[in-house]
């Protein structure tokens, strides 16, 4: 009985999770424009996705400016933490302290203030005023991954492959960032996860001309939003899916070989 219960309940959570999705990719075939009205069967919101210029503009820049803000604000990242590794305890709990400071700050607050320093620099905005303050707001977080994981690691690593002959360059790369490898690609996929899905900073640092695609829903939510919009949806959900299934396959195969 008991084992039915949660059954019961893990089955009510997940529906809870992805109902709405499964509306949205119901949606997509929809033959009607129109939401809750089912007319038939159809591909056709899939061929006027791709042939919408606009879309696949807003979807480039969404993912050249999320992979970019998340490579630049892993690099950052990983340079401060290994910088602040060296303070002791209390000086580096008071520069993370500050360092949190932009995760917990309104981002309407930061956007604003982005804008008006972009606008005070003499800076046009556009897409590089919004690549830059996406690594700006990045860099917190990808701190968040790596710095736990940095302090924990132990010194003696380092210091017994430069007793071994290795320059410190060498040390670091060979011995220091493989250790850190799961935590540096968590940071650096939080950070394009979180780039890819801004709004609101995006909207107060870009220019005319210039969206991604939470800002290119935004303007057609105006006029309605278009079916082309659940089929980008659905096909981002399914990436996404295989992505995190060939992920999860890769590390079981890389286990696999660890442990034999």
């Amino acid at each position: 009985m008991i084992n039915r219960l949660k059954m019961i309940y893990l089955a009510a959570i997940f529906l809870f999770l992805y109902a709405p999705i499964g509306i949205l990719i119901a949606q997509s075939f929809n033959e009607s424009r129109y939401r809750g009205h089912w007319t038939g069967f159809t591909f056709k919101w899939y061929e006027s996705l791709f042939e919408n210029e606009n879309i696949f503009e807003a979807l480039s820049n969404t993912v050249s400016i999320g992979f970019f803000s998340a490579l630049i604000a892993t690099i950052f990242a990983l340079i401060t933490c290994i910088a602040l590794r060296e303070f002791g305890k209390k000086r580096r709990a008071v520069f993370m302290s500050v360092a949190n400071i932009p995760i917990l700050n309104a981002d309407i607050v930061t956007g604003i203030s982005l804008m008006l320093l972009f606008i005070g620099a003499g800076l046009r905005l556009g897409y590089e005023t919004i690549l830059i303050a996406h690594i700006v707001f990045n860099i917190p977080y990808v701190m968040l991954c790596i710095m736990p994981q940095l302090v924990s690691l132990d010194k003696s690593f380092y210091e017994a492959a430069l007793d071994l002959g290795a320059s410190p360059f060498q040390a670091f790369t060979k011995v220091i960032l493989p250790e850190m490898r799961p935590s540096i690609f968590a940071g650096f996929l939080l950070a394009f996860t979180m780039s890819a899905d801004d709004f609101i900073i995006t909207y107060f640092t870009k220019g005319a001309g210039v969206d991604t695609l939470p800002t290119e829903i935004y303007s057609e939510l105006k006029l309605g939003i278009h079916p082309e919009m659940y089929a980008l949806s659905t096909l981002v959900f399914f990436f996404v899916l295989i992505f995190v299934v060939l992920f999860a396959m890769t590390r079981k195969h890389l286990a696999d070989k660890e442990v034999f």
